[in-house]
This record gives C-alpha cells, sequence and structure tokens, in this order.
C-alpha cells in the first residue's frame, strides 16, 4: 500500500549534484555555446590589443628616440628614487591602516556602548571621506610635510575600510566556537585571540590584500602636493622636451612596475595562506581507534 504523505527528496550523492541546487547543469548545447562564447571573447580581446599595438607602433611609440631615456643613468636614478618613496609610503601606510583598522574594530566589537559609537562614527566618517581631500587637509590646512600628508590619507581611509573588514571576519566565525570558549572560562581577550581571530584572519587575507593592493596604487596621489613618488618621477621624463615628450613609454614603464607591485603582493598574499593552511597548529588531530571500555568499576574489558 502506498503512503499518501510526500515522499523524502533524496539527497545529493555527487558533489556535481550539489552544486546543482541553484542552477541547471549545462547540457551539451550549452556547454559548447559557452565554449563559443569564450573563443569568440578571446579572439575580440586578442584583436583589441592587437589593434592597440599596431596604433602604438604606427605613431612611433616604440621608436629608440623615445626608449632612449631610460638608459641614461640619471633617469634610472629618478625612477629607482621615486620607486623607493613609493615602496616608502606605502610600507607606512600599510602598517599604520592595520593597526588602526584593528584598532577601530576592537571599538566596534566592544561591549561598551560609548566606545563603539566613538568607533562607529570614526569609521563611518574616514570611509565616506575621499582620500584626496584628507591628504590635501593634511597638507595644507595642518601644513605638513608630503610623506606626512600621504601617509595620514591613506591611513584614516584604508584602516577605516579595514576596520570594517576585521569585524565582518570576526563575526563570520560559528557563533559556536565563541560560545565554547566561554564554556571552557575563557575571558574576551582569550576568546579573541585564540579563537576568533585565528580563524577569521583566513577568511580576510584576500580581501586585507586587496585594500592593500588599493594603498599601493592610492600612492600615486601623492604627486599632487609634491611628493617625489615613482609616478612624479614619470612626469618629469613626460614632460622633458629634450626627450620629444615620451608620454606612451613613460606610462607602459610606470604601468607594468605598478602591476608588477600588485601582481608581487598577491603572491605573497597567497603564500601566506598556503603557509597558514600548512601550519602543523592547524591540521587536524589524529584520533586512535575506539576501544572497549568498562561497564562497572573494578571491571576489565
Amino acid at each position: 500500500m502506498s503512503s499518501l504523505g510526500p515522499s523524502p527528496k533524496r539527497a545529493p550523492r555527487t558533489a556535481q549534484e550539489a552544486s546543482s541546487a541553484l542552477y541547471d547543469i549545462p547540457g551539451p548545447k550549452a556547454r559548447a555555446r559557452h565554449l563559443g562564447y569564450g573563443i569568440a571573447a578571446s579572439l575580440a580581446l586578442a584583436a583589441l590589443v592587437a589593434w592597440v599595438i599596431y596604433l602604438l607602433i604606427d605613431t612611433g611609440q616604440f621608436s629608440y628616440v623615445k626608449w632612449r631615456p631610460f638608459g641614461y643613468v640619471g633617469i634610472q636614478e629618478l625612477l629607482l628614487r621615486g620607486l623607493g618613496n613609493t615602496l616608502k609610503a606605502f610600507a607606512l601606510a600599510a602598517v599604520l591602516a592595520l593597526a588602526l583598522g584593528a584598532v577601530l574594530a576592537a571599538g566596534r566589537l566592544s561591549e561598551h556602548r560609548p566606545v563603539r559609537w566613538v568607533s562607529t562614527v570614526l569609521v563611518e566618517f574616514f570611509r565616506a571621506m575621499p582620500v584626496l581631500v584628507m591628504i590635501f587637509f593634511v597638507f595644507v590646512a595642518l601644513e605638513v610635510q608630503p610623506l606626512p600628508a600621504l601617509v595620514t590619507g591613506l591611513t584614516l581611509y584604508n584602516g577605516s575600510v579595514l576596520a570594517e573588514v576585521f569585524r565582518s571576519g570576526v563575526l563570520s566565525v560559528d557563533r559556536g566556537q565563541r560560545e565554547a570558549a566561554y564554556a571552557l572560562g575563557m575571558r574576551k581577550t582569550q576568546v579573541m585571540t585564540y579563537v576568533l581571530v585565528p580563524q577569521a584572519v583566513r577568511a580576510m587575507l584576500p580581501t586585507i590584500i586587496s585594500q592593500l593592493v588599493v594603498a599601493l596604487k592610492d600612492t600615486s596621489l601623492g604627486f599632487l602636493i609634491t611628493y617625489e613618488e615613482f609616478l612624479h618621477a614619470g612626469r618629469l621624463i613626460a614632460i622633458n622636451m629634450d626627450y620629444t615628450m615620451p608620454f606612451i613609454p613613460v606610462v607602459i614603464v610606470v604601468s607594468a612596475i605598478y602591476i608588477g607591485l600588485c601582481m608581487l603582493l598577491s603572491w605573497f598574499a597567497n603564500w601566506v595562506a598556503r603557509r597558514e593552511r600548512g601550519n602543523i597548529k592547524n591540521e587536524a588531530v589524529s584520533v586512535g581507534p575506539p576501544e572497549a571500555a568498562p561497564t562497572m568499576p573494578g571491571a576489565h574489558p
């Protein structure tokens, strides 16, 4: 006799079936269509790149006279000095932004209402303010030197953004972890230090690195307040009339180095993530096979 109630749904047996809970798995025609879209997009992108390269060659942007300045020692020293100043500003801003973000995140997670309100106001204010406005305010109104003004603006903006990243990362940890730690008698500082933060860092790391990449690119705003960073050095070369204004070669060189620095930062983040996953403290503890236990005091299995 058949049951009148609804039959229970079969649980997905494979990962492919589980991943298709929200959409249908594409069939042969759909996969062929997607492959065609991918090939067409790749060809269009290749054609666009070829067209740009053709325009650069046609306008003489790869001629020797435009690239000759980069062989001079003075130009190389100017670029290296600007790159060093860029890395100096980025290193200071990154360290201070991480520290400020941690402090503001701790304030927003505080149980004391005044501390939480003050931290929230600071985070929302500095997140809403444009970076360039803060840099100009510190440089012009407070009459601070270019490097401290640039670092201050980058720190306030990126620190407020990282504060929200830290806070959301800590809150994303399963609530049971926090409750279990408190049940063991740990204080709030111990729970944050030993339980929540180590687990949240793994989820926060990609977003942290993305924000640091933004800080690295925003160091180019320093040339607006006469800070001799990398973009400022490239601009000095490009506007020199003796080199027939090699603007495009300077853009190519500066862009390639900026892209290389961002890729290096991303590689470092992936290396840290792999090292964190391979840490012995994060590995699962092996459990011995089950054994019979005595059922009564004094009895032997």
